[in-house]
């Protein structure tokens, strides 16, 4: 049974879920009527035509009962749901930024204000981007030409233009990984990354993007261990919690990485209760059977009051989109990546 009551005044489930198929079965619109997740993610297998895309958003928001927010990694590159022939190609980011030069601060801002336009289209209305991990030598080939940089100053500046240009089209961007995953050296898809800098490094290198967009509505978490300042994965830990709160000065509203990446152990109703007893607001799980997503959203339960009142602010910083002339901020972009400036 559907919890009644103004969608404003309930507390959402503490979760994020997704869909297996191009459509909700009758199983998983019980599911999320019952567990009322504070959003849903997209996937490749979840698109088709933007018909269809539309048709299926609207049946979650239509199963929670209420305009809950739909992310999805639209970052370009290797990481991009929508595909050519029907949505645009990217550019891995860190490719992107070299190409625009000098340029590339407004360059970042185009490419993602003409993505959230692709999103909204959709009525997906949440990226998760920018990622402002700073990549370094030793930074792991699945993250490393996903970052905007090799300084915390570039990145912070490339990872503003990305948060302004989604926000500009109606798109609520994620800040990832917070605290910073540039220095991991493993995949945390497939284990546990362990960085063993001094916690003064972290500070000045890998938390400054993160310090500099404190402000941001909704953070990712990073799953990796960050031996001198604690040994349990940030995502599960009291202690990078309270860094990310106090240190880094981010009040937003905290999700997971995804909690089925083999980088956490565990039953997965374990690692949700664990992620939240930790500090984060809303568990993200990804790519589970039905029972996984129940298993997790039981788990997770409600939003307290202080995670609420987060995705209360964070759902009231989407805004309309603002009026703009696509074509001629494609070409602008065009201009920019190709080194022409056609004013």
């Amino acid at each position: 049974m559907h919890p009644g009551g103004d969608p404003l005044s309930r507390h959402f489930g503490a979760c994020i879920l997704d869909a297996e198929g191009l459509k909700l079965s009758v199983e998983e619109k019980r599911l999320f009527s019952h567990a009322d997740p504070f959003g849903f993610i997209l996937f490749a297998r979840n698109i088709d035509t933007p018909d269809q895309v539309r048709a299926l958003c609207a049946e979650m928001r239509d199963a929670v009962g209420r305009d809950a927010p739909i992310t999805i990694d639209q970052e370009g590159g290797r990481v991009q749901r929508l595909r050519a022939p029907l949505w645009r190609e990217w550019l891995a980011p860190l490719d992107h930024v070299a190409a625009a030069g000098a340029a590339c601060e407004e360059a970042m801002y185009l490419r993602y204000r003409l993505i959230a336009a692709e999103l909204r289209d959709l009525g997906i209305d949440s990226n998760c981007a920018p990622l402002v991990d700073v990549a370094g030598p030793a930074t792991h080939d699945f993250l490393h030409n996903r970052c905007y940089g090799c300084d915390p100053h570039t990145v912070a500046c490339m990872g503003r233009a990305v948060a302004d240009g989604l926000l500009a089209g109606g798109v609520l961007p994620v800040l990832k990984h917070i605290p910073g995953h540039g220095r991991a050296q493993v995949d945390s898809h497939l284990d546990l990354p362990v960085v063993d800098a001094a916690h003064e490094d972290l500070t000045r290198i890998d938390f400054a993007p993160f310090r500099a967009l404190n402000d941001l509505p909704i953070g990712m978490t990073a799953h990796l261990v960050y031996s001198a300042i604690d040994p349990r994965a940030a995502t599960l830990s009291p202690v990078m919690m309270r860094l990310i709160r106090d240190e880094i000065g981010f009040d937003g509203l905290i999700m997971t990485d995804d909690i089925s990446m083999k980088a956490l152990k565990g039953s997965l109703a374990e690692t949700a209760r664990a992620a939240l007893d930790a500090g984060c607001d809303v568990v993200l799980h990804c790519n589970g059977t039905l029972s996984e997503r129940a298993a997790v959203a039981d788990a997770s339960g409600r939003l307290c009051a202080t995670g609420q009142a987060r995705a209360e602010r964070a759902l009231a910083a989407r805004r309309h989109p603002d009026e703009v002339d696509i074509p001629a901020l494609e070409a602008k972009l065009d201009a920019l990546i190709n080194g022409r400036d056609d004013g």
